[in-house]
């Protein structure tokens, strides 16, 4: 089984991959938050950063770009071809309200004729190969045989299916039903993505699929970042989070920014520890780094981790 780190924007930038390889590692591939070309074709100062060159980073990570445009797409491609990687990523799955208003991600699926124009448009030029990340469909999960075909038509890289519609965002089960269609009709290679909470999960969906080798884990491995590597050691992730904090106060030149960072990984790890609802709230609502510190210190050193996640 191949395990995919799942792009969560705000949370897996450069700094978190490569301070989550340092020190824990397991992941087959990192897949980038996603590059958004403008009308100007130029990457900003941010898009540089979180797009270096290839064969700079000691492990594999693969660029995703989100457009409905497909000289935008392309344009995009090239800029990650001209840096060594060999693969690009389409995101059709975003459910975010601003994107999907955009026609972009998971709004590209409202339309399978203009998603196949689309498709046809990139795959006849692009310098890489693709991959597309998707959802069953907006609403209805009945929507997703008709955006199967259109997928169908072209040569994916890999296809990798959250079997969720884009109204459910992250919530409510999944429709694992539409996954096993995906299974038995898919022409291209195929990834799950979605409610994977342990390795366990991912043996699961071996068993079941044999066809499938690959899983992408988002949510889960952000809260349980040691869970692919057996386990999340609180030593080995004090010091994750300490590095990860002192190098986004360098990165950030600002000490109040990074703690803002830190507290969307924390959404994930305090349903890890026991008994930390207190400690929790104090950590949200501090904004001293001293105080940060010293909370997450306290945590670590007197709080139980679970590596099954504990509700708050």
């Amino acid at each position: 089984m191949r395990y995919y780190f799942a792009p969560m924007e705000g949370i897996t930038d450069s700094i978190f991959r490569r301070v989550h390889h340092r020190y824990f590692g397991g992941v087959d591939r990192y897949y980038m938050p996603f590059l958004s070309p403008t009308v100007h074709r130029t990457l900003t100062h941010k898009e540089d950063r979180e797009l270096p060159m290839a064969d700079s980073e000691a492990f594999c990570a693969v660029p995703q770009v989100l457009t409905r445009v497909a000289d935008d797409f392309l344009w995009s491609a090239q800029i990650c071809a001209d840096r060594g990687y060999g693969e690009v990523n389409l995101n059709l799955g975003c459910p975010s309200g601003t994107v999907v208003s955009k026609g972009k991600g998971s709004g590209m699926l409202r339309d399978p004729g203009v998603l196949d124009a689309f498709l046809e448009e990139i795959f006849s030029s692009s310098p890489l190969p693709v991959s597309v990340k998707t959802r069953l469909g907006l609403e209805d999960p009945a929507e997703f045989p008709a955006l199967l075909d259109v997928f169908n038509r072209y040569p994916i890289q890999e296809l990798t299916v959250h079997p969720r519609v884009r109204k459910q965002f992250y919530d409510g089960g999944i429709f694992e039903d539409s996954f096993a269609y995906a299974v038995q009709s898919s022409k291209n290679p195929l990834c799950f993505n979605g409610d994977i909470l342990s390795p366990a999960d991912a043996d699961r969906i071996s068993q079941k699929y044999p066809q499938v080798d690959a899983v992408m884990i988002g949510r889960a491995l952000v809260g349980n970042p040691g869970m692919l590597v057996g386990g999340t050691d609180v030593a080995a992730l004090e010091k994750f989070h300490n590095a990860l904090l002192d190098t986004y106060t360098d990165a950030f030149g600002s000490s109040r920014n990074a703690m803002f960072r830190l507290k969307e990984n924390w959404h994930f790890l305090i349903t890890h520890f026991a008994d930390s609802e207190k400690l929790w709230k104090r950590l949200r609502k501090t904004t001293d780094l001293d105080e940060f510190r010293a909370i997450a210190t306290e945590i670590f050193h007197t709080k139980v981790w679970s590596d099954a996640p504990i509700s708050i």
